[in-house]
């Protein structure tokens, strides 16, 4: 038996329109999954390129320059979202203000923007996981569609071989041998997108943890015209008073 008889074409030409079925469908999982990690790998790249971004929002004299700073250095950031989002709905608290029969005048400045930006963070939030959830059905899903093309593979040759009326080892191993490729392809499939979920949520716990952080300060200082200090500011703070 030659080395061709194992092949994925000697497989495909052996196959029947399920086992045909299952390999085309271990083929788009494998296209959404790499898919969905180069787009998330991208946009996370875009959005780590920005990191100082913040150091020149706080350093700007007026805070719709520095909108437009965060803007021009981290345009695809949700920080840059939220940014913009607290000015539109500080600019638009004023407006409301003045128009007592308006259902948001019955807020009071807290209130109204603690609205926008929660507002704001659940869109970018939404954002950054969409696709996550493709992810996580591939990564669970793909080794059983292998397997359940490899049960269907050794059941059509072992079928194969008792209508044949006679087995010896040659006419086994080659049919089996090419069934278990497919458990093979569906853990190639789950396996990247498995990782990939796992490295994709983690660093989206962190963004959403920085933009929360960002979303306090940002609130201070609409309400009350003064920046919290930073969470590591105040942990170094409280490590030296501690020390003392």
């Amino acid at each position: 038996m030659s080395t061709t008889e194992f092949s994925l074409a000697h497989l495909w030409q052996q196959g029947d329109a399920i086992s045909h079925g299952v390999a085309i469908g271990l083929l788009l999982m494998s296209i959404v999954t790499w898919y969905v990690i180069l787009a998330k790998a991208w946009q996370h790249l875009r959005i780590r390129r920005a990191a100082g971004a913040l150091d020149a929002f706080w350093a700007a004299t007026s805070l719709p320059e520095a909108v437009a700073l965060l803007a021009a250095r981290a345009p695809a950031s949700p920080l840059t979202a939220l940014a913009a989002q607290g000015l539109q709905a500080a600019s638009h608290f004023e407006q409301q203000a003045a128009n007592p029969a308006a259902l948001g005048s019955a807020l009071d400045r807290s209130e109204f923007l603690t609205r926008a930006l929660r507002q704001s963070i659940g869109r970018s939030t939404a954002r950054l996981e969409g696709s996550l959830t493709a992810l996580a059905s591939i990564g669970a899903t793909a080794p059983f569609v292998g397997l359940f093309g490899t049960v269907w593979g050794i059941y059509h040759a072992l079928v194969r071989i008792g209508a044949g009326g006679q087995a010896n080892l040659q006419q086994i191993t080659g049919p089996v041998g090419e069934a278990l490729i497919m458990t093979a392809l569906g853990l190639a499939v789950a396996i990247p997108a498995v990782l990939a979920y796992n490295a994709l949520t983690r660093a989206n716990r962190v963004l959403l943890a920085e933009l929360d952080a960002f979303a306090h300060d940002l609130h201070a200082y609409l309400t009350t015209g003064a920046r919290l200090q930073p969470a590591a500011t105040v942990t170094a703070h409280l490590r030296m008073q501690g020390a003392a």
